[in-house]
């Protein structure tokens, strides 16, 4: 099957360093001319700079292939509309949009400010509705289009000091599989990667107990670079027929998620009372409770 991207134009936020860089570097390389957008930041979303895009900017061009760079946030619908107008000023199209810009400002929930909630939800969530829906009336007028959108297990399965980062990536599976329901019928498909690999935003996870620092030491062998080849392929013709679906790469594992599906249920034909959940319906559903404690033993297997 082709996964060459011969003609595409591709966007992708945040791509000045770690995965969104790997990203723009294997998609070049596969033909397609790419928007290098990012803010340049710090981890924790401080500061501007306009070298990191400019310099994965150069690295495509000495390797032979078209790039641009793009310095405007993806937190405020004017300057996100400006990164799909940049595809359009200069390729006059855009086939691909990839929303992976983000930062982290990790507290434990209880202690966690409005600004640190606000700033983690405009850059992941709004940034990934914002640069979508720039991009939407152009893929529907030319019948076609892919978004890949970033999430992590944080989104599914929850983190010790990322309430504000787990609820992003939680809001983007469910924008990521509107999106695929809304687009289908003009040809658009919206899938999201979950990586796991050790970048610049994991080096600043909370790292207070033995379990989480030997988490942490585990994802440090697991490289950015491993995660472009899914996202070339999403953004080929050849995942036509891909939408709406959840994948995670770790090292050179590739996994397909689930999605949320009924567990188990119970039926009382006069209804429940509370007494009656408490005494019958609960105990049944007990059953298939997924430990709190193990909540983040949902990977901790040997890879393949």
């Amino acid at each position: 099957m082709n996964t060459k991207l011969d003609n595409k134009v591709v966007v992708i936020t945040g791509s000045g360093n770690g995965i969104g860089r790997d990203m723009a570097l294997e998609m070049a390389q596969a033909g397609a001319r790419i928007v290098v957008n990012d803010l340049g930041t710090t981890a924790k979303g401080e500061g501007q700079s306009a070298d990191p895009a400019q310099a994965v900017v150069e690295e495509i061009r000495k390797l032979g292939g078209e790039a641009v760079a793009n310095t405007d946030s993806v937190a405020e619908w004017p300057s996100a509309s400006r990164i799909v107008e940049c595809a359009l000023d200069h390729y006059g199209q855009v086939d691909v949009v990839v929303n992976n810009a983000g930062f982290l400002r990790d507290r434990f929930f209880f202690n966690m400010d409005i600004e640190e909630w606000r700033g983690v939800l405009d850059v992941h969530l709004n940034g990934s509705f914002y640069c979508s829906r720039a991009a939407a009336p152009h893929f529907r007028k030319q019948n076609g289009g892919s978004y890949i959108n970033m999430t992590s297990t944080s989104g599914m399965i929850g983190n010790f000091g990322q309430a504000n980062y787990s609820a992003a990536k939680a809001g983007i599976l469910a924008l990521s599989k509107s999106m695929a329901l809304d687009m289908h019928k003009y040809n658009v498909r919206s899938n999201c990667i979950s990586p796991f690999a050790w970048s610049r935003l994991i080096g600043s996870i909370p790292t207070d107990t033995p379990d989480q620092q030997e988490r942490v030491e585990r994802m440090k062998v697991m490289e950015t670079r491993k995660i472009a080849p899914l996202a070339r392929f999403l953004a080929s013709d050849a995942a036509m027929d891909i939408t709406g679906q959840i994948f995670t790469v770790r090292a050179n594992e590739i996994f397909l998620m689930s999605q949320s599906r009924p567990l188990r249920s119970v039926h009382e034909s006069t209804g429940w009372t509370a007494d009656t959940i408490a005494t019958h319906a609960m105990p049944a559903l007990r059953k298939s409770f997924y430990p709190l404690d193990r909540t983040q033993d949902v990977f901790d297997w040997d890879p393949l």
